[in-house]
């Protein structure tokens, strides 16, 4: 698997068993690695403030909490309640985390609020992303950083192009083009310059490459299923100062 560190598009809703089904189906097998590395990225520059957009189920949200310290402001924001609900889940009472719905697009904070803002494999589903760099870019604090990740080309992530040509069988006249969607954004000179534009400074990026046995081939298939009906959400590991 290959991926990239580098919404306010109204997703299809992450409702009824879907969430759960999202979560144990494609967290262990393809989000777990990259969020531990994501979060000892984060984590190394020993922020005091954290925003993380489109947390989704939490499975870069818990990593974080782990190695972030415990002074550490942590919000775990996604635009979609029912995936938050199953974030919630994994934390309890006395771990400091806040849960928040936000739009990546109009960020409801005041300027320089955050040292940090990560994002894991949401980028891609912004439909305005100019205006999500600005808004990061006005909410991360002068000497700040912005992390996220995005998925590399189909080609690099064999198992979406399996994903993509199995369901196109059952669906001759229509086939269901959301695999193809998040390894849409992965132009690193596209990506470099509209972050440039937004006016970050000192853009850099990571190829991170992790190749793995997939725990359990038939959860992975069930939660690669499930991700048609979500139609939602790594070859630059971005590492972005706020100038």
């Amino acid at each position: 698997m290959h991926g990239s560190e580098q919404m306010s598009e109204p997703f299809s809703q992450f409702v009824g068993s879907i969430p759960e089904n999202y979560d144990r189906g494609l967290g262990p097998h393809v989000f777990v690695d990259y969020a531990a590395d994501l979060a000892a990225r984060v984590a190394a520059s020993q922020p005091t403030d954290v925003l993380e957009l489109a947390a989704g189920t939490g499975i870069v949200t818990r990593r974080l909490r782990d190695a972030l310290s415990a002074q550490c402001s942590l919000i775990a924001s996604d635009l979609n309640a029912p995936m938050l609900d199953v974030a919630r889940k994994k934390f309890d009472a006395t771990e400091a985390v806040t849960f928040q719905e936000v739009d990546a697009m109009e960020l409801p904070f005041a300027d320089a609020s955050f040292d940090v803002i990560a994002c894991q494999f949401g980028v891609m589903f912004f439909p305005d992303k100019p205006a999500s760099f600005r808004e990061a870019h006005r909410a991360i604090r002068a000497g700040g950083r912005y992390l996220f990740s995005v998925w590399d080309a189909m080609e690099a992530n064999p198992f979406s192009i399996v994903a993509q040509e199995t369901s196109a069988k059952f669906f001759e006249d229509d086939p269901p083009s959301f695999y193809k969607l998040p390894f849409s954004y992965h132009d690193v000179e596209e990506i470099e310059t509209a972050l440039s534009s937004a006016g970050f400074g000192n853009v850099s990026h990571h190829h991170v490459a992790i190749e793995k046995e997939i725990p359990s081939i038939e959860g992975f298939a069930r939660g690669l299923v499930s991700a048609i009906h979500c139609s939602r959400r790594f070859m630059n590991a971005a590492v972005i100062p706020r100038t």
